[in-house]
């Protein structure tokens, strides 16, 4: 029998990272569908990425804690599972440089507080989270970006849902849940790289992961791209920094001469 029960903010703490400041890494895998009026669905790419995290304590309030973290997706090809760096559109004909997700900050617009609830099912109890996002497109109403998101308004919907043992969950001395498993749904616009203009159709991202103990669990891809590229990603930010949060879309615009350049991304970092 499943049930619905509320769950203190510290709880969901403990799912989503530590009660105690310690960074917690997230790893997932799945696939990318192209999904158009008219089309059958073609599977674009694979994905691997990866989330580091800390949740802090807020300092303005018991019982609340502030979300940090980094993230990365890497597009591979759907045979191989290799990192692509360009890709043929198969609409255009045009190849183009892939500008893979390497976003940090991303954090927490409210602060973890309250309750939280989830569905409690015997020895499991699941988290979700339906995520419709809604904002003005950063690269709209620019002529430089017409051909690449013209649209003024973003639009997004992100499904997640985080799988944890009930008794895991309800132990009282526990500051870190160990087993979760991740489930995540993503539909979407074409992102800019693209380059799809005002193309009818939208991506659909299918994928699924877990917590990890540590670095050395990462897939030894999201490892070695760490390690050589990007080492700022092996550690979630030690406070809140300040600005928006980075997006793809945001990504884009501020390395669109990268992009034209035909540079490999992520571009590298040396923090």
């Amino acid at each position: 029998m499943t049930t619905k029960e509320m769950f203190e903010a510290r709880d969901w703490v403990k799912v989503r990272n530590t009660t105690t400041g310690e960074q917690a890494f997230l790893t997932w895998s799945g696939k990318v569908y192209a999904f158009s009026p008219g089309e059958p669905k073609i599977h674009l790419f694979n994905i691997v990425g990866m989330n580091v995290s800390r949740c802090l304590d807020n300092p303005d309030k018991e019982e609340s804690w502030n979300f940090v973290s980094r993230e990365l997706t890497y597009y591979l090809d759907p045979e191989t599972d290799e990192i692509l760096h360009s890709w043929k559109n198969p609409w255009t004909g045009e190849t183009v440089p892939v500008m893979h997700v390497a976003n940090s900050p991303v954090q927490g617009r409210q602060p973890f507080e309250g309750q939280y609830g989830a569905k409690v099912n015997g020895d499991f109890t699941t988290f979700a989270f339906d995520l419709f996002t809604s904002y003005p497109n950063p690269l709209g109403n620019d002529e430089r970006f017409v051909e690449y998101s013209p649209q003024s308004l973003y639009q997004a919907v992100e499904l997640f849902k985080l799988t944890v043992p009930t008794g895991e969950l309800r132990n009282p001395e526990s500051t870190s849940i160990a087993n979760v498993i991740l489930g995540w749904d993503r539909l979407g616009p074409w992102v800019p790289w693209m380059k799809m203009g005002d193309r009818a159709g939208q991506l659909i991202y299918s994928a699924s992961g877990r917590k990890l103990t540590g670095f050395e669990e990462l897939p030894e891809l999201l490892q070695e791209q760490i390690k050589t590229r990007i080492p700022a990603y092996r550690h979630a930010p030690e406070a809140r920094i300040e600005g928006d949060n980075v997006t793809s879309w945001r990504y884009f615009k501020r390395h669109f001469e990268a992009y034209l350049a035909g540079k490999e991304f992520p571009l590298m970092d040396m923090g």
